[in-house]
């Protein structure tokens, strides 16, 4: 394993911006001070005008393996991760078979652990019928980052609508349920609402109109009365609404919380106006909604209502994009751009440096407990990210590397770029290249 020392950079890390030398020495961030001159081995970087941050920890995504490998897999979309300044990543089970029990759950580790270039752990799936397999989670709680339901909204099999089955995983579990929060009837409803009144509902635009502030907001509150009545460790995904914002509290610190919240990249950038642009580019559940939402969404984060920004990101082929919207998969490819996203975000004055390093770093490391990572600390492993402020980027069919080869930035020239990626002190990604074939490492979680 190669050494490094990055001179003379501006390092972004725990609420504060310093010019320092950092030594990765066997995987790990040796010496992290204002001056270091180790003896040894080592590659020197010049840090000189730029800035070392903590590689970001994206607690959803959508792999698509297995059984969805024409649209994604762990190892294209890995590669595409640690282009974009993520080092680490937490999957989803909604893939075919869906990813209801230990076995099925090894298997993912498994394919990950000879082919993802970031650090990884998958989610164990609930469904209507699977409580006991659910609930061996208990016996793996730091090997594991936690349960998924798809709470009142449809995903293949995964519907969890059963209250005996919520009352029961919300009562058992030990471990953190993250939970995908819209009402499958409220849904229906404005659907055949639509229908009935012969409205020509075939276009992305009518989608915050179908998968409404109501949907979301009906099912987040019933998410949190179970959570409140059995003192469950509640995460809820994506939230995407200014009434949902009330659910949630900045009255004492991220590590206190029994209740966090996520929020989106594209909930942060996008609003309703975009569909006209982007259509079913742009279409994905929960539905971006209209311009209020969004304004709402950036005062909660910065006041430490949400906790974690996080991509959702989702591919799906092109060619089913292309079709009608009702027929159309929800879904966005994000993980590469998602800090390009954020730095796009603190030019405009949006957001500091030092926030999107707590968000997007610090806050899921300590909100799912995960062990020596998220931070710039001696001893931590050297997951981190060099960026270049100075230096833009547009995004191109050359160099997007979704397996899905699309994106909605395709031709956006972003004002900052990522030079250098490190995964476990190994850089993967370098002057737009991924450099190296070493997998990165199971996640493990500091729980008792």
């Amino acid at each position: 394993m190669k050494n490094y020392l990055i001179k003379n950079v501006q390092v972004v890390n725990e609420g504060n911006i310093k010019q320092q030398d950092v030594w990765i020495k066997n995987g790990r961030f040796e010496k992290i001070d204002a001056s270091i001159n180790p003896a040894g081995g080592f590659i020197e970087i010049d840090g000189e005008g730029l800035h070392l941050i903590p590689g970001l920890i994206d607690d959803q995504v959508h792999f698509r393996e297995p059984g969805l490998t024409h649209k994604a897999t762990i190892a294209s979309e890995a590669r595409a991760a640690v282009a974009g300044g993520v080092t680490s990543f937490m999957e989803m089970p909604n893939v075919i078979p869906p990813t209801l029990n230990l076995q099925l759950l090894e298997e993912k580790f498994a394919i990950a652990a000879h082919g993802s270039l970031a650090n990884h752990s998958f989610f164990l799936g609930v469904s209507n019928d699977n409580i006991q397999d659910a609930l061996q989670i208990n016996k793996h709680k730091k090997e594991i980052c936690g349960l998924k339901i798809f709470m009142g909204s449809s995903t293949g099999n995964m519907l969890v609508d059963n209250i005996i089955t919520l009352e029961t995983i919300f009562a058992e579990s030990e471990v953190l349920i993250a939970t995908h929060c819209e009402k499958e009837g409220i849904i229906r409803e404005n659907l055949e609402r639509l229908k009935a009144q012969n409205i020509d509902i075939n276009h992305a635009r009518f989608h915050p109109i179908l998968r409404d502030v109501e949907a979301c907001y009906e099912s987040s509150i019933s998410a949190i009365q179970l959570a409140k009545k059995h003192n469950t460790r509640l995460h809820i995904l994506h939230i995407s609404t200014e009434k949902e914002l009330q659910l949630f509290t900045n009255l004492f610190p991220l590590k206190e919380k029994r209740i966090t919240a996520e929020v989106c990249v594209h909930h942060l950038h996008f609003t309703a106006d975009d569909y006209a642009q982007y259509g079913n580019l742009i279409k994905c559940n929960p539905a971006i909604k209209e311009k209020e939402n969004k304004e709402a969404l950036w005062k909660a984060l910065l006041d430490d209502r949400l906790d974690i920004i996080a991509t959702d990101h989702a591919p799906h082929t092109w060619e089913e994009k292309q079709k009608l919207y009702l027929e159309a998969p929800a879904g966005v490819p994000l993980v590469q751009h998602s800090l390009l996203i954020l730095l796009e975000a603190y030019a405009e004055g949006r957001i500091s440096l030092e926030k999107i390093v707590e968000k997007a770093c610090h806050a899921p490391a300590e909100c799912f407990q995960v062990a020596e990572r998220g931070y710039i600390r001696e001893g931590y492993y050297a997951d981190c990210v060099l960026i270049d402020m100075k230096k833009s980027y547009t995004v191109n069919k050359e160099n997007i590397l979704y397996k899905c080869a699309w994106s909605p930035f395709e031709g956006h020239t972003f004002h900052s770029s990522i030079n250098s990626t490190f995964v476990n002190g190994n850089r993967v990604y370098h002057d737009g290249q991924i450099c190296s074939d070493e997998s990165g490492l199971r996640l493990k979680f500091d729980r008792e």
